[in-house]
């Protein structure tokens, strides 16, 4: 499409150009181009003055003779001349420019109202286009920018719009560049700076995440509890087996007490002994 539209541009560029030399410049028009060659002549001069123009390195100049493009190529940097009383000229700056786009409210796919704004980066690559085909080819972007974020966000959902932002940036990318080709625009870069919500969805959405949190957290603890169950099974069985291991087990955990309570005195009683006393009752 992109290649499409710079075919577009070229065309239509040179037919200008093509109407401008077909186009005969009239009897006046030859006359009056003659007295302007005549005129710096005569006034060398105070002529330098007047038909000596120069142009900034991120600047290009179109000439416009008696009405028409000069030039198939736009002038500068640097010098160039210009005929006094037939000649005219636009200057074009080159350099990237950048713009915000006032904060939107847009309905999404799934009926929820937000407010979007974005930043949109171009510059101009053809000058005579920018300057021939839109008559303010700035303030033409700007207002297309927002048509094209409103439209490009009104066909998706709430979901899309917070997850996937490059794609919706890129999106509105190649619709604006597709749309300013025929002005001599080049979109480069094209963000979404912030989606606010509204309050009540805010807190709806919060209590959605916390909830499933909790569930989450829940679900975590019991499996928890579940594996250590199991594990209390197999120790149980492991202890059963090796009645020497219990005691074991009471003198790690007296040396775990001790260097945690010194002032805590414990007295184990064997299993057996208990054992004893409670068959002769």
């Amino acid at each position: 499409m992109v290649n499409q539209g710079k075919v577009q541009i070229s065309s239509s560029t040179e037919q200008i150009l093509e109407d401008k030399s077909s186009g005969s410049l009239g009897c006046c028009g030859r006359l009056l181009f003659g007295i302007s060659l005549i005129f710096p002549v005569f006034l060398f001069p105070i002529a330098i003055f007047v038909c000596v123009k120069i142009v900034k390195e991120y600047e290009r100049a179109v000439i416009f003779r008696l009405g028409r493009i000069a030039d198939k190529k736009p002038k500068g940097p640097g010098i160039f001349f210009v005929l006094p009383c037939t000649d005219t000229f636009v200057k074009v700056d080159l350099r990237t420019v950048s713009f915000d786009i006032p904060p939107q409210e847009i309905l999404t796919k799934d009926s929820v109202t937000v407010s979007v704004d974005g930043v949109v980066y171009f510059r101009v690559y053809c000058p005579i286009s920018a300057v021939a085909n839109v008559s303010n080819a700035h303030s033409s972007t700007r207002l297309l920018a927002q048509t094209t974020l409103r439209n490009v966000l009104g066909t998706k959902n709430l979901a899309e719009l917070l997850s996937d932002r490059e794609g919706i940036s890129h999106n509105m990318q190649e619709s604006l560049d597709e749309a300013t080709d025929p002005w001599g625009i080049k979109v480069e870069r094209v963000e979404i700076k912030d989606v606010k919500l509204p309050h009540q969805l805010q807190r709806a959405m919060a209590a959605e995440a916390e909830a499933s949190r909790e569930a989450r957290a829940k679900v975590i603890a019991t499996e928890g509890e579940m594996n250590a169950s199991r594990a209390l099974k197999e120790a149980s069985l492991v202890i059963a087996g090796s009645p020497s291991g219990l005691q074991l087990r009471y003198l790690q955990t007296l040396t775990t007490i001790a260097a945690e309570k010194n002032s805590t005195i414990i007295f184990p009683l064997p299993m057996d002994m208990v054992s004893h006393f409670m068959q002769r009752k």
